[in-house]
């Protein structure tokens, strides 16, 4: 599971660098055959996408972020919430809400991320106790443009922001008086600073130019882009609607190295099927 992973990863569960790499693209596997949508509850959500950022996979962790299909952060977004909700889905696509019994519409748990965007997507975060010595570290990622954060510390107001333009990274910090932090940039620069306001700007090259999906892309790819799955989802169900209920669950049963075509192929009289997932695919 997505919580068991991010676990082991977090608090150093396993005793070798092999392990961690393979548990950590394990974690990165069933996010993308899940369609990069949340599944860690109390426990896991406040680890896993650190966990991701730590072992190299920053992008699956943005890409998590900012879904917006249930279960997801933004779901409840698009639904008009103004809090973080008990449940992913404590209102539900139709309006109503959900008759389980235990929907809070104001609880704490799932928004536990917030620490993840203020430490690692503003970058903002104390390297020792009382923030006497703090270390800004922003990690920009595909989907934002800009991002600050603040914080009034002992000593004064600590702030730090970004904004990306084109290639170029704008990075600006304001370190308390009496304070020093450790600057570390996307760049690979990293130096230390004492108080005041300091700006840089570096190159920053976000992933574009990504090739055309077609049936011979992998179940992973097709994950990776933004909308993937859930097209191909569609274009099946229309065809047969009798997969509706388990389609998706079916498709993240799949090893993500498979092709689009091999694993329709599993399909009776699948050449239609394939016929519109390919036209589905020519959109993303």
């Amino acid at each position: 599971s997505q919580t068991a992973y991010a676990l082991a990863l977090r608090f150093g569960l396993l005793p070798d660098g092999q392990q961690r790499r393979h548990a950590a693209a394990r974690l990165a596997d069933l996010l993308r055959a899940g369609g990069y949508r949340i599944a860690t509850g109390f426990v896991g959500t406040p680890l896993i996408c650190d966990a991701l950022t730590e072992s190299g996979f920053l992008e699956s962790a943005y890409r998590l972020l900012l879904q917006e299909e249930c279960p997801s952060w933004l779901y409840p977004v698009t639904q008009g919430a103004t809090t973080i909700w008990e449940r992913w889905d404590s209102l539900l696509p139709d309006g109503r809400v959900n008759s389980s019994g235990m929907t809070s519409f104001n609880h704490y748990a799932f928004g536990a991320v917030a620490d993840w965007l203020h430490r690692t997507v503003a970058g903002l975060s104390p390297a020792e106790p009382g923030y006497r010595r703090l270390r800004m570290a922003p990690r920009p990622g595909d989907g934002l443009t800009h991002a600050a954060a603040r914080l009034r510390t002992p000593y004064g107001i600590a702030s730090c922001s970004w904004t990306l333009d084109g290639e170029r990274l704008s990075v600006e910090v304001t370190v308390p008086p009496n304070t020093a932090a450790e600057i570390s940039l996307p760049s690979g620069t990293e130096l230390s600073v004492g108080s005041g306001r300091h700006q840089w700007e570096v190159p920053f090259s976000a992933s574009t130019g990504l090739p055309p999906l077609t049936l011979d892309s992998t179940l992973g790819e097709v994950a990776d882009r933004p909308g993937g799955l859930r097209a191909v989802a569609d274009a099946i169900v229309a065809r047969r609607p009798e997969f509706a209920e388990f389609i998706e669950v079916g498709m993240g049963a799949v090893e993500p190295k498979t092709t689009i075509r091999d694993a329709l192929s599993m399909i009776p009289d699948a050449e239609p099927i394939l016929r519109d997932v390919e036209t589905a695919l020519s959109g993303l």
